[in-house]
């Protein structure tokens, strides 16, 4: 259906509908690159195009066979200059209640055992951090480690971050009530926006949430002080054990509860 003409130009719903659809893809790859050091590469992207379009349309043939040649490998160069901002929205994508419908949440006293053993990690002064994962697999980050498969429980959880032990230096991958694997490689964020005064064991939690679903519990070497990172950012710092498993349940259940 044709809304409207103009000379050789013509506008229909079809066109509508594109430029929405082209509007909301751009405006959320804006959100997720917001605050990172992409948002920039990303608005010189944008301002490409914009000038691509005005030149074809003009007729400027010298620019025209310019861009037409950066265009022949922009694309493999958006893929490596965007590598882990693709990766968080493929995993928002992933998150989405659609897809999430396929997957049941676990129910399980693992929580308890998390909570019983940062309380003692904290008033120990032990350093830990603990990567709980959800629906996406963390098999790169637990082949960076040692294998442990066994049950997690706060005493073993206590004891692989003693100090003296060789697996106390890195984190522990817990999947369903089992330990994957300790001293495992955490990604660093890249969030130029973070808090300087975060040490490395935060900035891996933050990190690893930026790229998977899962959730990731630290214990502070230094004050003893326990916090809760989730998708890209610290839910709350200086938690108590009630806090952290109120929040862990919110975040494993809140998804079965809404299908129920």
């Amino acid at each position: 259906m044709e809304l409207f003409k103009i000379g050789f130009i013509s506008f229909t719903l079809v066109d509508l509908f594109d430029i929405l659809l082209v509007t909301y893809v751009f405006y959320k790859l804006s959100n997720i690159m917001r605050g990172t050091r992409a948002s920039q590469m990303f608005a010189g992207l944008i301002l490409i195009f914009v000038l691509s379009f005005f030149v074809n349309l003009v007729g400027l043939k010298g620019m025209s066979w310019i861009i037409d040649s950066i265009a022949q490998v922009w694309v493999i160069a958006f893929v490596i200059l965007f590598q882990p901002e693709l990766r968080r929205l493929l995993i928002q994508l992933g998150q989405g209640r659609l897809i999430r419908r396929f997957f049941k949440m676990r129910s399980s006293k693992i929580f308890e055992e998390i909570g019983r053993a940062v309380v003692d990690l904290s008033q120990r002064r032990y350093g830990a951090i603990i990567v709980i994962q959800r629906d996406m697999g963390l098999k790169s980050i637990v082949e960076s480690g040692i294998k442990i498969q066994a049950e997690a429980t706060a005493d073993l959880i206590v004891s692989i971050f003693f100090p003296r032990t060789p697996l106390h230096d890195g984190a522990i991958i817990i999947n369903g009530n089992i330990i994957d694997a300790a001293r495992c490689i955490l990604p660093l964020t890249q969030n130029p926006n973070i808090d300087p005064g975060l040490g490395t064991r935060h900035r891996a939690a933050i990190g690893v949430t930026e790229e998977s679903d899962a959730a990731v519990v630290v214990v502070s070497e230094e004050t003893g002080q326990i916090s809760l990172a989730y998708r890209g950012e610290f839910i709350e710092r200086g938690m108590q054990e009630d806090e952290l498993l109120v929040q862990l349940r919110q975040i494993f259940e809140r998804v079965r509860s809404a299908e129920e």
